[in-house]
């Protein structure tokens, strides 16, 4: 999460909430007024999001004063305290319902993400996100879903060729879609990792045998065919599944050997933690 991203989004966030003043506190409350606050955890999970207070405090007030009690990636329970936060009270009142917004939404996705990493423990298998982001808030989303002890897929359209479905049927089949993709690569000079996705065991035949990609995406394969599909790559490519994969099967895919698993729902279905900054 680079800072200037990280900067240029709170003072976004913060012209949005804030227009031409908080007239509820400017109303009731003396400029020169200090005040102590703590974030309340109110629900069990795991903790994301205090970086990013850091810098919404300092952008705030430069004045504000931050003791963390909890870091990004603790486990959490309710009554834990996450931080005290003191200074300003207008300052205070200001930062509060954007904090929250932010370190709630991001303690779901880091949360959501542990459990489908925990069922995962002791295999090879890695938990993956997608594209499946709110925009704008991507590069947060994906810091959360690391936090949370997964890894990201790409991070946009540029950093990764993911031959999807449609990319195929438009470019005229699989091996099409391949060898243009090379073309295209030595073309322009550029080093990127090609993925494909199979929607078949005809599919993944068809791959193997023109190669020139890194990593195959079984696409809504069930747990039988995911284990042929694996067998007939046998470690030549990466291998991801993807597609419906949930809490209740997530492990039997990965006993299928797989090297990744991409869950949209990481990003896609949030449940915020429940959590409030209460004053002193």
């Amino acid at each position: 999460m680079e800072n200037k991203i990280l900067r240029e989004f709170i003072l976004r966030s913060l012209a949005e909430d804030l227009g031409d003043g908080d007239h509820s506190s400017l109303a009731c409350i003396p400029e020169e007024t200090t005040g102590k606050a703590k974030l309340l955890i109110k629900e069990k999970g795991v903790l994301a999001g205090i970086r990013v207070a850091k810098e919404l405090f300092t952008t705030i007030d430069k004045d504000l004063k931050l003791e963390c009690i909890k870091d990004d990636g603790a486990f959490i329970v309710p009554g834990d305290i996450a931080f005290y936060l003191s200074g300003r009270t207008q300052s205070i009142l200001k930062s509060e319902r954007l904090v929250l917004n932010i370190m709630q939404r991001m303690s779901g996705i880091a949360t959501s993400t542990n459990e489908y990493v925990m069922l995962l423990t002791g295999l090879k298998t890695k938990i993956l996100d997608t594209r499946k982001t709110t925009p704008g808030l991507r590069f947060l989303e994906k810091e959360a879903v690391r936090i949370g002890g997964g890894l990201n897929h790409r991070m946009g359209l540029y950093d990764m060729i993911m031959l999807k479905d449609n990319h195929i049927d438009y470019a005229g089949g699989i091996e099409n879609s391949i060898r243009k993709t090379g073309d295209y690569l030595k073309r322009n000079n550029l080093n990127l990792k090609v993925e494909i996705e199979a929607r078949n065991l005809e599919d993944v035949k068809t791959i193997l045998s023109i190669g020139g990609i890194d990593r195959i995406m079984l696409d809504n394969f069930n747990i039988q065919d995911t284990q042929s599909a694996v067998r007939m790559i046998a470690g030549k490519y990466e291998t991801e599944s993807s597609g419906g994969i949930t809490l209740a099967t997530i492990r039997s895919y990965a006993e299928c050997g797989v090297d990744f698993i991409s869950v949209g729902a990481l990003t896609h279905h949030i449940k915020s933690l429940d959590m409030s900054l209460k004053a002193l």
